[in-house]
């Protein structure tokens, strides 16, 4: 097994000063190309910072933007090449370290990349050299959805949770805390799931096997723990501010935030033993591990009433987009047609018409007078449902609609009375007609006679 890996070294060795000097005569950005290849060799140790530097220059906002998007072409042909999990992993380092160090332009234009290549999702790769490198390969996996994940986090969020400044603690009574204690509801309610999934694909970064304890894992670990605090305090000063809006909130926003407060105290748990198989490793050394409460079960449960009670605040400003609302208002339609017509004959005496004329009576119940009679019904003014007036106060123009199949005339004539019309023109109206009619049923009893 020794000689196996020794001559695996001496290989990979040799791969790595073939590709230094194929860059340095066929390369046009030689220099960063054998930076690159230094800072990823075969070699079992992290990068070193002088490549890192060249790297990092080269992806500055000093150079130009070809420049940038060619730093990033050559660290993805390297990273989907190989087969080594050591290139593999010193090549997600050198990306995780150009994303904290490095200069903004070269994570704006490593987010425009991954949009159309997905670089870190390495569900595929394995390093089939030894039952060993299986262990280191699993673990190369999951750090490359870790860094998947965090461009991901700043999509939605628009800054970077490491870069972000929080104001040093004072002597007194102030204390730092991040953007998230800030923001309002729904911005909170769109930021906090991101980080807990940030989080959790943190947590999964937890080495097992032989990557348990090799160094340049470790190393890369260390990278990661780093940026597991700033996290945590983000998602702990939101769960808090969380808290202040919760009772605020309309149900169907409640229910998400009771959702980001249960998965919160979860997390919360499964971080405290991330940190505690951390203290046993190398590299705590280096660490102080905060203490980590989880949120209170009881207050949880006071959430969980408030749920049930929550307002659901349905808009107003438009009723007829609900279905609900138009049956309020098209209910009335079903009800004009039911009642029988009242018959109007007690109104004849007050009109001043001839007494000669037999069918008057006739004419003034004719079913126009009816509808007349009906037309308080129309809208459903008379309904004792209570959701009617308030349709009515909400938005008149509701009102203003009719059901289809109903007589303009009736609506028209409602209006004319409803202002304090004189209704004599339109009972003299109905004379005038009444009259033609009459006269022709004369003229036939004559010619009757005649005959």
């Amino acid at each position: 097994m020794s000689a196996l890996q020794s001559w695996r070294k001496a290989y990979g060795a040799l791969k790595d000063t073939t590709t230094v000097s194929l860059a340095s005569l066929n390369s046009d950005f030689k220099d960063l190309d054998v930076a690159i290849v230094k800072a990823t060799n075969h070699v079992e140790c992290p990068p070193k910072d002088r490549h890192l530097r060249k790297i990092v220059a080269a992806s500055s906002m000093a150079r130009p933007q070809a420049d940038v998007a060619y730093c990033i072409h050559a660290l993805a042909r390297r990273l989907t090449k190989t087969r080594s999990w050591i290139v593999a992993l010193k090549t997600l380092v050198v990306i995780h370290r150009l994303l904290r160090d490095g200069d903004p332009t070269f994570r704006e234009e490593l987010l425009n990349f991954t949009q159309r290549v997905q670089i870190l999702q390495l569900s595929n790769f394995k390093d089939n050299s030894s039952p060993i490198a299986w262990d280191y390969s699993s673990w190369v996996r999951t750090y490359g959805l870790f860094l998947e994940e965090r461009l991901q986090c700043f999509r939605i969020l628009k800054y970077d949770i490491e870069a972000e400044r929080l104001p040093k603690q004072g002597q007194g009574t102030e204390k730092a805390h991040s953007q998230t204690r800030e923001l309002d509801s729904q911005a909170l309610l769109e930021q906090m799931p991101a980080l807990q999934q940030l989080l959790y694909r943190l947590i999964g970064c937890q080495p097992e096997g032989a990557a348990n304890t090799n160094y340049l894992v470790q190393y890369a670990l260390a990278l990661v723990l780093k940026e597991s605090f700033k996290i945590y305090c983000a998602i702990n000063d939101g769960i808090i501010n969380l808290v202040d809006k919760f009772f605020e909130m309309p149900r169907h926003d409640a229910l998400k935030a009771l959702e980001i407060y249960r998965r919160a105290g979860q997390q919360a748990g499964n971080l405290s033993d991330f940190y505690e198989n951390c203290r046993g490793l190398e590299l705590a050394r280096n660490f102080q591990f905060p203490t980590l409460r989880e949120p209170p079960q009881t207050f949880l449960s006071t959430m969980e009433e408030y749920v049930k009670e929550a307002p659901r605040m349905v808009p107003i400003k438009d009723p007829l987009e609900f279905p609900e609302r138009l049956l309020l208002t098209y209910k009335p339609e079903e009800s004009e047609v039911v009642p029988e017509p009242v018959p109007v004959q007690e109104e004849v005496p007050q009109m001043e018409e001839p007494a000669p004329v037999p069918s008057l009576t006739e004419v003034a119940s004719s079913p126009p007078n009816t509808k007349v009679a009906d037309t308080g019904d129309l809208l459903g003014l008379s309904d004792p449902n209570p959701s009617v007036s308030a349709i009515e106060e909400s938005n008149a123009l509701a009102l203003a609609i009719a059901p289809t199949g109903v007589n303009t005339s009736t609506t028209s004539t409602a209006t004319m009375q409803d202002i304090g019309f004189d209704p004599t023109g339109w009972e003299l109206a109905l004379v005038t007609t009444s009259s033609s009619n009459t006269n022709s049923l004369a003229v036939d009893s004559n010619l009757l006679m005649t005959g």
